[in-house]
């Protein structure tokens, strides 16, 4: 089989493309060709250099390499999947496009972009959708037109080039450049006695998915035809609390120490997440275990293992958790009578 990568340069899509590789099949990626990920790609990668915004540009080119599927990593807004789908129509058999589980009305709940009772129970594909567009409009710069509710619309709706829709959990694993795991494992690194957290964080789940277990998702929609036209969730297959995560981590590292939870009054802007913690956002992947047969192949404790060791000797430019910090979380610690 013959697959593009659209994107494959940052977290996830170097472990697609070496994935894709070591299955047999023939692979081009296409980006600016700025890989930022660790380990690089096999040498029989074709690459195709160009920018994302004049994808019409190279149709010719993509025409020549005459790809099965499409994989697209990274459609943020309607016009990258308009592009993209229009680009490919004729010239392509299906397209699996990257989205997330924030489409979801649940999580516009979590971070009360909108009103209304939380979700409960398993989200599944069937789950209602958040009603605000743009949803990150406003608060973050890069993401004014970010909206994978359009995205996932347009993919999904074209006569003659089925799409296939991956929602995608909370990623962690090494090459992570959001460093998800290093907030906890800092402190632990440190030899912090006391790991700090504001009210109801502690207990609030979250689906989460090792990276190179999303990676084999992702191929695997791609190489089985039955994912076409389907839209699927992928995640590990239980959620746990954040209070379980840490604790997964110090379990790997041989931390003693304990969490503490703080009322969000006592806490530094910095460490107020403003989040609506009653919401959790936990999905039922069962759906493409059962039609695709996905299950994980690496455990728990080696995935942990591994993004330890990653994130070791990967710290984020601000560096994490600093002196400055301790000393505030030393005084909220002592007025809790956690320290003397």
């Amino acid at each position: 089989m013959k697959v593009l990568v659209l994107g494959g340069t940052r977290f996830i899509g170097p472990h697609v493309v070496r994935q894709l590789v070591s299955a047999g099949h023939e692979v081009a990626v296409f980006n600016r060709g700025e890989l930022k990920a660790d380990g690089g790609f096999p040498d029989e990668v074709r690459r195709i250099i160009g920018d994302r915004a004049q994808l019409q540009s190279y149709r010719q080119q993509f025409a020549e390499y005459q790809a099965d599927v499409v994989i697209d990593m990274f459609p943020y807004t309607e016009s990258d999947a308009t592009s993209m789908m229009t680009v490919f129509d004729g010239i392509a058999d299906r397209v699996v496009a990257i989205s997330s589980c924030d489409v979801y009305r649940a999580f516009q709940i979590l971070n009360r972009i909108e009103d209304g009772p939380v979700e409960r129970g398993l989200l599944t594909e069937e789950s209602p959708l958040g009603e605000k567009r743009y949803p990150f409009r406003g608060m973050r710069d890069d993401r004014q037109d970010y909206d994978k509710v359009l995205v996932e619309r347009v993919v999904m709706s074209s006569p003659s080039l089925p799409g296939t829709v991956l929602r995608l959990p909370m990623v962690y694993g090494p090459g992570d450049y959001q460093n998800r795991m290093y907030p906890y494992l800092k402190p632990m690194m440190d030899g912090r006695r006391y790991i700090l957290l504001e009210e109801g964080l502690d207990d609030w789940r979250w689906t989460r998915g090792y990276v190179e277990d999303v990676a084999a998702a992702i191929v695997l929609a791609a190489e089985d035809e039955r994912a076409k036209g389907e839209i699927f969730n992928v995640g590990e297959s239980d959620s746990y609390s954040l209070r379980d995560w840490i604790m997964g981590i110090a379990a790997q590292v041989g931390w003693q120490g304990s969490i503490v939870t703080a009322a969000p009054d006592m806490l530094p802007p910095s460490m107020q997440l403003g989040i609506e913690t009653s919401q959790h956002i936990e999905i039922d992947t069962g759906k493409i275990r059962r039609l695709l047969g996905f299950s994980e192949k690496v455990s728990r404790a080696e995935a942990f293992a591994r993004t330890i060791a990653w994130e070791s000797s990967h710290p984020p430019a601000a560096g994490g958790p600093d002196s400055r910090l301790y000393a505030i979380e030393d005084e909220i610690l002592t007025a809790l009578g956690k320290l003397a």
